[in-house]
């Protein structure tokens, strides 16, 4: 019995439509793992986020997928492995192309084959070479050589899963014996598509990160603008609060320094904190931070509302120019409750540069009380 490999033009047309449909079907595999790793992603981000703003509406929108992409997976996986039943194997004869043996203890070694199995004509396949690794034992071994004739089986689904028969029936043994098998191209060696599996993982990694920085960038301005409630702190007595919190202004005209944007920033942060007494006041260029305690008195607070922010900037300026710096690299203002019964807030504006650090003092109305230029102590 004769046995050859040599396709013909109709089975090279064949082959190549089969490995067209399978890589169509693995560029929709990778969509699809890219896309469901993306909304899982984004899904575990918004829970996260939606937990550090205490906001229940967003903890809501990443756990409800996130429970719904558990539950659809176990029940596909469960409706796939009673649906999908392997086919079984197919026993064919395999020319053997070439053999390696590595050394081992014990009497099993692992052997890397190089086969071209010829399937039976009834499934329609033609010759195709395969390679992979097959423990073999030590009495057997010799049986095995390039050009030899050999029993595998193989699954028609997955032509890569290929394994020697070691102990044939008599009749696939004489059929063996002989037959006589041509070499398959190099170019129908065939191989495990997901054998790459760091390649799958990377794709699912991937989308898990894009999901979630989606999410991230969505809430960026109240994730990093802000200290948000948890930073705040308070103490366990309910008579006395303190409290600490900032914001960062973005955006165009995102100075602080542009006209009413100070006020605005200011009325934002008083109904964070729920209260218009702070202790202290920090403004910079584009942050702006209060901290309080609720058991201070009134002599001892600043009243935000009636603070002068739009005169404010004009006391930068003021500091940037008169204070011995030629170019303020960055400027600060504090304000602080006055020293004395009935003495108004002190407003400190600090400006730093190449040649130091200056500041100078003013009092509620914006009339400036102190100076100390660059080089002066005092």
């Amino acid at each position: 019995m004769g046995t050859t490999g040599q396709g013909t033009g109709s089975d090279e047309v064949n082959r190549l439509s089969r490995e067209a449909r399978s890589g169509v079907r693995r560029l929709l595999a990778g969509l699809r793992l890219a896309v469901l790793s993306g909304v899982t992603g984004a899904a575990v981000a918004a829970l996260v986020v939606g937990l550090i703003l205490m906001d229940v509406p967003v903890i809501v929108t990443g756990g409800g997928p996130l429970v719904l992409l558990v539950v659809l997976g176990a029940l596909g996986g469960r409706r796939r492995s009673a649906r999908e039943k392997p086919p079984a194997g197919r026993i064919a004869l395999a020319r053997i192309e070439d053999l390696r043996a590595t050394s081992g203890e014990m009497a099993d070694v692992p052997v890397e084959f190089r086969l071209t199995v010829a399937p039976e004509p009834e499934d329609d396949r033609p010759a195709y070479r395969v390679k992979f690794t097959q423990h073999i034992n030590l009495a057997d071994l010799p049986a095995y050589r390039p050009r030899g004739i050999a029993v595998v089986e193989y699954r028609p689904d997955e032509p890569w899963n290929v394994h020697v028969i070691t102990r044939p029936t008599l009749e696939w043994s004489r059929r063996a014996e002989a037959a006589e098998i041509d070499s398959a191209p190099e170019s129908t060696l065939v191989s495990d598509p997901d054998g790459g599996a760091g390649a799958w993982c990377l794709v699912a990694l991937l989308g898990l990160l894009a999901g979630a920085a989606v999410v991230v960038l969505v809430f960026r301005s109240d994730l990093f603008a802000s200290e948000g409630p948890a930073e705040r702190s308070s103490s366990s007595s309910s008579a006395s609060r303190t409290f600490s919190t900032s914001t960062t202004v973005s955006g165009p005209s995102s100075s602080l320094l542009t006209f009413g944007r100070m006020r605005a920033t200011a009325m934002e942060l008083e109904a964070r904190v729920d209260t218009p007494y702070v202790t202290a006041l920090t403004i910079e260029d584009h942050r702006m931070a209060v901290r309080g305690d609720s058991t201070s008195p009134p002599t001892e607070t600043v009243h935000l509302p009636s603070l002068p922010y739009e005169l404010l900037p004009g006391l930068v300026r003021e500091a940037r120019t008169t204070l011995g710096v030629r170019e303020a690299q960055s400027w600060r203002i504090d304000v602080t409750p006055g020293a004395g019964a009935g003495a108004g807030p002190r407003v400190r504006v600090t400006v730093n540069g190449a040649e130091g650090t200056g500041h100078l003092d003013a009092d509620a109305t914006g009339r400036v009380t102190h100076r100390r230029a660059v080089g002066e102590t005092g």
